[in-house]
């Protein structure tokens, strides 16, 4: 089958309905994913009837900042309830869709090369902005509609499996963080301490140079329990963990948005590392390595951490001494057996989940990469 290149303009026309009649009062921007988001800006005192009225099917862009961030924040609008963008943004619509499929568009506009063409368009101003008419300049390859839409479909299948795995570990990890804090938390007879029942940066063997697999902050989830994919670097400092691991961020903003994570997918005996901001929790006694974990993302715990954040603004910390002296009441030996044969079976289903996850998101960004992929398989 033939794939044909013209020119982005020769597919979209500009839209420019206003919000006049005051439809709606809701403003949205877009972020650089992608995808719309609540509007940041002040809009107090500010005449909303000339506003952009967004429609389902339309695509909005914010045209202003290219050159200083590398990406042009486009997204297609896809809710029932119309909204509202910016009168500097530039609004559009698909002149036929039985040339181009708007999901299939969308999916390009999410290409790499697009942002790339887009950065060398842009103009000399500070932050580097793109004109509509050098927009609709660029060349863009266009497979027959069936194979747009399969693509798609394709693209869909994926992304809907993500977000049901996702779900279902969300309601995973609820459970037993509710069951957790029912068995541990939630008393205040307080007999030790968290130094008391687990080891708090433990010893952990990671030659200088060695190669292994390192987790950077930005790899730690402010929910869910698995960190995304790390690299395998050779080890020169940080802290160091295992399969049984519970990490902790301590320093802010981290701590606060919840950068945590449960070490359960490396093999058996391997030493990984990471940042030297993070504190590690492992097993001591007979409790169960996940009970750490739940600990971390319990509301109480966190609150108790921010008592003792220090140092100067925006780049605050807490010691693991200092967390280490959280109060509690010893687990009962029958708590702690109940929860083990809980929390074991959790972990494992969540880390099952997130290793098919991560190999869908590979395969969604390999579609994601668009027509390169489709040129390439065929």
């Amino acid at each position: 089958m033939a794939l044909t290149f013209n020119q982005l303009g020769k597919y979209l026309r500009l839209v420019d309905e206003r919000n006049v009649d005051l439809v709606s009062e809701t403003v949205l921007g877009i972020n650089i994913d992608k995808y719309f988001m609540p509007s940041v800006a002040n809009i107090v005192g500010t005449d909303l009837g000339n506003y952009k009225l967004l429609r389902k099917g339309r695509f909005a862009c914010n045209p202003m900042h290219v050159g200083r961030d590398g990406r042009l924040p486009i997204a297609q609008y896809t809710e029932e309830v119309p909204a509202l963008v910016s009168p500097a943004y530039f609004m559009f619509e698909i002149i036929d869709e039985n040339d181009v499929d708007p999901e299939f568009l969308m999916l390009y506009f999410r290409h790499p090369d697009f942002d790339r063409m887009c950065w060398f368009k842009t103009d000399a101003s500070v932050r580097g902005g793109i004109s509509w008419e050098d927009l609709c300049s660029l060349t863009v390859p266009v497979p027959p509609l069936p194979e747009q839409r399969k693509i798609v479909w394709e693209y869909r299948v994926i992304a809907d499996r993500i977000e049901l795995l996702r779900r279902i570990n969300a309601n995973i990890e609820a459970q037993a963080q509710t069951f957790f804090h029912f068995l541990f938390i939630d008393t205040e007879a307080y007999d030790c301490t968290l130094a008391d029942i687990s080891n708090i940066n433990p010893s952990r063997s990671l030659k200088k140079n060695d190669m292994a697999m390192c987790y950077e902050m930005s790899t730690l989830p402010v929910e869910g329990c698995t960190p995304s994919k790390g690299e395998m670097k050779p080890y020169n400092g940080g802290s160091r963990f295992q399969n049984g691991d519970s990490l902790l961020a301590r320093i802010t903003p981290c701590f606060e948005n919840g950068k945590a994570a449960y070490i359960n997918t490396l093999s058996d005996g391997e030493i990984a590392f990471g940042s030297t901001e993070y504190i590690v929790f492992s097993s001591k006694d007979d409790i169960p390595a996940p009970f750490y974990y739940f600990l971390i993302r319990d509301k109480k715990f966190k609150n108790f951490g921010m008592q003792f954040m220090n140092g100067s603004s925006g780049r605050q910390r807490i010691s693991g001494e200092e967390i280490g002296s959280f109060p509690m009441k010893r687990p009962a030996q029958d708590a702690l057996r109940r929860f083990a044969r809980f929390s074991e079976k959790a972990m494992a289903a969540m880390r099952d989940n997130s290793i098919e996850i991560s190999t869908l998101l590979r395969l969604k960004n390999a579609i994601q990469t668009g027509i390169t992929l489709w040129e390439r398989v065929r």
